[in-house]
């Protein structure tokens, strides 16, 4: 910036001093005391041990009898049964909720309204009654036909022999996990950035095209964390199949639990365990999905956890040797 006419430019000179310039020392920098930090630690480490030395020494729990019962076969049976019902669940609801998100967002009036409520009553119906329902379907519809509306039926057949207890466990929960899945896949879908859709249709780009290659691809970013959580509870709901005659791992457990009386501790430990092992094989899975789709999003991945051990390791040998050098 330039000075005006006849001003003069005064630079101050720093005061002389007699002392000599001492030479510089690296000094040790201290880390902030953070006290309330410390006492909480100590509070939840005191909680956790207590609450594990009451699981590890109180009778009640009878570890013995739960190692019996832990890889019993008839509990192994009940395992897979959730397993396959949550498998099909899961992949028929994940599709159903891409259909329903999609009318959602469709411009057609009779597709959104048809879309809208269907998630409106399947969200408000409990998934126990929609189980029953489907259970005693027989009961109000002895025969099925596919025809003309109100004319002549090209054929029909008999609901009470191709509906199972698999099949209407498995429907049930596919219905129920569709209406929740929708609204979990239309989020996503909106959450991608507008200037996406638009740079995709000046392209020339078909819809469908738009839609598999762009706009789902980065809506997976969203859904992925929403539905791992709607996946959980499909793990969880699965023990309501046990009141359509399924013996799923809940229903075992509970099956030998009016056997054996004395075992019910031991087996709803058993049940909680398995349970708790497969919802974390769902957050294992979830976590390398996640940092699957983050390509491109994020500057860097996150780290795995063997990445995070070693440089956890590499860190701890690094403060030995800088506290061994001083």
């Amino acid at each position: 910036m330039s000075e005006p006419p006849g001003a003069t430019v005064v630079l101050a000179e720093a005061p002389p001093t007699d002392e000599p310039s001492r030479p510089r020392t690296a000094q040790r920098v201290l880390p902030l005391r953070r006290p309330g930090r410390w006492i909480v630690t100590a509070v939840v480490l005191v909680l956790v041990a207590q609450f594990a030395h009451g699981l590890v020494t109180n009778p009640f729990y009878q570890w013995d009898r739960w190692s019996y019962w832990f890889l019993r076969p008839t509990i192994l049976d009940g395992l897979l049964i959730t397993v396959e019902v949550t498998a099909y669940s899961a992949v028929l609801g994940l599709v159903g909720g891409i259909v329903l998100a999609l009318g959602r967002l469709s411009k057609s009036p009779v597709l959104r309204a048809a879309s809208w409520t269907y998630v409106w009553a399947l969200r408000s119906i409990p998934l126990i009654v929609v189980l029953i329902f489907l259970y005693n379907f027989s009961a109000l519809y002895k025969t099925l036909s596919v025809g003309i509306p109100f004319g002549p039926a090209f054929f029909s057949f008999d609901e009470s022999r191709l509906a199972g207890d698999m099949v209407v466990a498995v429907i049930g929960l596919s219905l129920n996990e569709a209406a929740y899945a929708a609204e979990v896949v239309r989020g996503g879908i909106l959450s991608v950035d507008q200037g996406q859709h638009e740079a995709a249709a000046a392209l020339g780009l078909p819809k469908g095209y738009q839609f598999r290659r762009i706009v789902f691809p980065q809506a997976l970013r969203s859904i992925i964390p929403n539905y791992v959580n709607q996946l959980i509870g499909l793990i969880k709901g699965t023990s309501l199949v046990f009141y359509v005659s399924l013996l799923d791992l809940f229903g075992s457990a509970q099956t030998m639990g009016s056997t054996y009386p004395g075992d019910i501790v031991p087996l709803l430990l058993v049940v909680t365990v398995w349970y708790l092992i497969l919802t974390s094989v769902v957050s294992v899975v979830q976590f390398y999905v996640e940092r699957h789709y983050a390509r491109g999003a994020t500057r860097s991945l996150p780290p795995t956890p063997l990445q995070k051990l070693r440089t956890g390791l590499y860190d701890l040998r690094a403060r030995i040797r800088r506290e061994a050098a001083v």
